[in-house]
């Protein structure tokens, strides 16, 4: 389906079911708080599919920067500054990310909510061998053994140091 038809249908859907109405107050670029009321269903539908498909396909740390990168490109936008050198610095990262995702998400609406049901991509990074926890699991579990021990170090190495310090503060007068 072109982009345009693609729209105007999901409009017409997610309209009928109340989806996209949004009502939220929102910080202006000169520092009035304003009460703003959108309606745009199919931007929110098609947002949410497109999401759901970057979790399938873009690693953890991706997904985390592009976060970050999105608001900012967000700002830039929204504040007339469209012109400016980071919005393309940006907008290179998330072309680069866009690459792989592909696939397809399938939506229930009803009254004014939706859920994703289903989702496909051939670039999935999503495995069940992988993520499964029973027997048939392709992930070496003792593994994790190790990877425990790593990942807390620092907290564990914190808190020693912490009673330690906090032993000498009792002991002073």
């Amino acid at each position: 389906m072109d982009p345009v038809s693609l729209i105007q249908k999901l409009n017409k859907i997610g309209g009928m079911h109340g989806i996209g109405r949004i009502d939220h107050i929102e910080d202006r670029v000169v520092g009035i708080k304003s009460r703003e009321i959108y309606e745009r269903p199919a931007a929110t539908l098609l947002m949410e599919a497109h999401k759901d498909l970057e979790k399938m396909v873009l690693t953890f740390h991706e997904i985390a920067f592009k976060r970050y990168v999105d608001s900012q490109w967000a700002f830039l936008a929204y504040s007339g500054l469209w012109m400016d050198p980071l919005r393309n610095d940006l907008e290179a990262f998330i072309d680069k990310t866009q690459e792989r995702v592909c696939g397809k998400v399938k939506l229930k609406l009803y009254k004014g909510n939706f859920r994703v049901v289903g989702r496909f991509s051939p670039n999935s990074l999503y495995d069940l061998k992988l993520a499964t926890y029973d027997v048939r699991s392709t992930f070496n579990q003792s593994l994790a053994c190790g990877f425990i021990e790593l990942w807390g170090l620092q907290s564990r190495t914190f808190n020693i140091l912490k009673t330690k310090l906090e032993s000498i503060e009792r002991k002073l007068p």
